[in-house]
């Protein structure tokens, strides 16, 4: 191959190369008191959700997927001295570290570390009590005593499919919509900068992470070689996807129309694709109140770096045979639309399958409606346990970000 392999141009091609993480010592320093403030609605149990984790991990590697880790590959990036001591500063920036006694006191700790360690520290945060002799220096600190950590935690990063996203031979290298999130981009940000896998690569940046705007990848879903959509959400906004457009389109890469749908704010349709992903080449699981009529926008490339932008109003259905000159379309709703089942599996994420193949997907074990349906529409599904990944609010999509697809 002998280049970086990032390529996808499609939802459903199969799998060859996947960026995972498995859930470390920051899902234990969540606490009630922190959840809100870093989009939790629970904690999950860390030993359980290790071991669901790594089912996931081998259901992929059984099936032919390279599998990746987010850790590992930070680490490796970080190996040159100057490059670490440059990761930690801009870590802490984002982390929003200003009072220069607590600043120095991390820094110092943090001198200890070998490089995996380090990764792993900055991921699950940094309790008081663990910084021999803390004091702290500054006003900010001082205020707020209680607050048992220098730096928070990051329980959301096994979620990988949101700080950055793989399209067509480039990425959106993310700026996300909360504060919480946004440190996890740095890692992918170093990974593509330094890492030697992709460092002598010029990967294209579709987005880049110190824009003012955001854009998470849960709302960029790869439907084809010729269309992207993208969600107009609680965490993307509008004016980001006009910039990606403006990017991607002047590259010369294969799409040609990104459909931008405006779908509801509200935490349970978070992102678009925990309430559409696309599971065969004319198959969807849907949540069953994205069927539309929706308002969405086509954009494609106009005249000298320009985009042309259309309103329009349809149904799923009818968007979709349009776009992706299909004869039919099938509607997988949740739970078969049922008003009791739906709404649960709907919250364990029964609409968010991660496409292995065209046709066959890996699926959350407690959506056992959703998924006999599936069956019944002759997809092969690759159930894994999920009792406590399901607690973060993410499915089998959200929790991987690949890489590299077969073309179809």
């Amino acid at each position: 191959m002998g280049d970086s392999g990032l390529e996808v141009t499609s939802e459903i091609g199969r799998l060859e190369t996947v960026l995972l993480h498995r859930p470390g010592k920051e899902v234990e320093n969540l606490t009630p008191a922190l959840m809100e403030r870093l989009l939790f609605d629970d904690i999950p149990y860390l030993e359980v959700a290790r071991k669901e984790h790594d089912e996931f991990a081998k259901v992929l590697k059984d099936n032919g997927v390279e599998v990746l880790y987010l850790e590992k590959l930070a680490s490796e990036a970080i190996k040159d001295i100057e490059v670490r001591e440059e990761f930690i500063e801009e870590f802490l920036n984002e982390a929003n570290i200003t009072g220069q006694g607590t600043r120095e006191a991390l820094k110092k700790y943090f001198k200890e570390f070998e490089n995996q360690d380090l990764i792993d520290k900055l991921m699950a945060g940094v309790r008081k009590n663990e910084i021999p002799n803390y004091k702290s220096k500054s006003l900010t600190d001082m205020v707020t005593t209680d607050y048992p950590f220098v730096l928070d935690p990051m329980p959301n990063l096994y979620f990988t499919r949101d700080p950055f996203a793989t399209i067509g031979t480039g990425i959106t290298l993310n700026h996300m919509k909360t504060r919480t999130r946004n440190r996890e981009t740095i890692f992918a940000k170093y990974i593509f900068d330094y890492h030697p896998k992709f460092k002598d690569e010029r990967i294209p940046i579709w987005f880049n992470r110190d824009e003012n705007t955001s854009l998470e990848g849960g709302d960029e879903l790869v439907l084809s070689d010729k269309v992207i959509a993208i969600g107009i959400s609680e965490r993307t906004e509008a004016r980001a996807i006009e910039k990606f457009a403006k990017n991607i389109f002047s590259n010369g890469q294969t799409f040609e129309t990104i459909l931008a749908f405006d779908i509801p704010k509200k935490r349970a349709f978070m992102h678009l694709d925990t309430v559409f992903t696309m599971v065969d080449y004319d198959k969807f699981t849907i949540h069953p109140e994205i069927e539309g009529p929706l308002k969405l926008y086509s954009i494609s490339k106009g005249d000298n770096d320009n985009i042309n932008i259309v309103e329009e109003e349809a149904t799923l259905e009818e968007i979709l045979k349009k776009y992706l000159g299909l004869e039919d379309v099938t509607l997988i709703r949740c739970a078969g639309g049922d008003p009791v089942d739906a709404p649960r599996e709907q919250w364990n994420d029964g609409s968010n399958t991660l496409a292995i193949a065209p046709g066959e997907v890996v699926v959350y074990s407690r959506n056992y409606v959703t998924n006999e349906l599936l069956k019944e529409h002759g997809i092969k599904t690759h159930i894994i346990p999920s009792s406590e990944l399901s607690r973060g609010r993410g499915g089998p999509r959200c929790m991987s970000m690949p890489l590299r697809r077969k073309k179809l």
